[in-house]
């Protein structure tokens, strides 16, 4: 806490005591929200750049108590909102408190709210709340083991009990990072650099990556970044006659026309749950057609040198993308939607969706581990 005395300036931290006093308030002011939220319009009823209007341009340089920054002194104003300002109906103007309750919340689109139906499910829980709080409270730094053995090894423990209640092969492994499409970008250079050190650096203007106009605009976002041309990027398209899932055919057609074209195919994304129609593609069929079709084409048009690049000759990388629906599958009646998976060299899902664990949180599976850290 910054405390201003003649003279300058003295810096002044918040002490123990202080923390429990101010936590109480916090935890208090988070019920309070939740046990009003359905009060609340799900959309923020505000205008872009509302709140550079309601916040000065430059940063404080003491501080404020947090009763002021929750809930502010406010009792005897009264305001109400006209186009992106708030009133004040005496005519002051609310500069001075930086109050989440007349400043934030009303900027805020409520995505905890039953009200709210949007998007995809995105459910946080009380005990989500509290876990972040305490990991922030112990401000874990878990980079490598040494860094934290307790976070390493426990990501691991997190990872491995959700392989098995998803039923998944034993071998491979698993890491957690804030979101999936941080992980379909992991995966695709991962794809990358291991088929590049067999083929040579040159041939990173051929390879092709695979899914469908449904897929998440992160692959075409995580393939940029790994280099691949953007013409080298095939989205078939898919219609409500296949639910919008993604046809082993046409892949199976775009693969045999970039291998006799001489191109090579490098990574196929499958998705389990699209945002925009959330469809399932038949991975079980598309694995396939990953690994043995794909073979077959190499092998009559001769690309003996890729084969050689690929993990026991198993074909090009195959991702499933479960972030929208994957927690559904550890329901021991709802896992045979997922049959199949094992021909997957990878999936990813998002615990912060189905699960009750607050934003962010996304796990990874990895067949063959030891390609992520090259």
């Amino acid at each position: 806490m910054m405390r201003t005395r003649e003279g300058g300036m003295d810096l002044k931290p918040m002490d123990a005591e202080q923390l429990r006093e101010s936590a109480h308030k916090m935890v208090g002011f988070i019920a309070d929200y939740y046990q009003t939220i359905e009060s609340f319009s799900v959309l923020g009823q505000v205008r872009p750049e509302y709140l550079h209007q309601l916040l000065p341009d430059s940063a404080p340089n003491h501080s404020e108590p947090l009763q002021d920054v929750l809930n502010g002194d406010v009792s005897q104003l009264s305001f109400h909102f006209i186009g992106t300002r708030i009133h004040v109906l005496n005519g002051q103007f609310l500069d001075e408190i930086a109050d989440v309750d007349t400043k934030i919340l009303p900027g805020v689109t409520h995505w905890q709210s039953p009200n709210y139906i949007a998007y995809f499910p995105f459910y946080g829980s009380f005990a989500g709340s509290l876990g972040q709080m305490l990991s922030a409270g112990i401000n874990i730094v878990g980079f490598s083991w040494v860094t934290s053995p307790a976070a390493t090894e426990l990501e691991t423990i997190v990872t491995d009990s959700l392989a098995k209640l998803l039923k998944l092969p034993r071998q491979g492994g698993g890491v957690m990072q804030g979101t999936a499409s941080e992980f379909v970008l992991t995966v695709q250079l991962a794809a990358r650099d291991k088929v590049l050190k067999k083929v040579g650096k040159s041939a990173l203007g051929k390879l092709v990556v695979y899914s469908s106009d449904q897929t998440h605009a992160c692959i075409q976002k995580a393939s940029q970044i790994a280099g691949i041309h953007a013409e080298n990027c095939r989205a078939p398209k898919t219609d409500s006659s296949t639910n919008f899932d993604l046809s082993p055919r046409a892949v199976s057609d775009a693969i045999s026309q970039d291998t006799a074209s001489g191109r090579i195919p490098l990574f196929l994304c499958a998705t389990v749950g699209t945002t925009s129609s959330t469809g399932v593609d038949p991975f079980a069929s598309l694995g396939k057609i990953a690994k043995l079709i794909f073979l077959l084409v190499l092998i009559s048009t001769k690309l003996f040198s890729y084969i050689s690049a690929t993990p026991e000759g198993n074909g090009m990388w195959f991702h499933v993308d479960a972030a929208y629906a994957e927690s559904a599958y550890i329901c021991p009646e709802y896992r045979h939607y997922i049959d199949g998976v094992e021909e997957a060299d990878s999936f990813d899902l998002d615990p912060h969706k189905w699960f009750p664990t607050n934003f962010d949180c996304a796990v990874l599976w990895v067949k063959e581990p030891i390609y992520l850290p090259h």
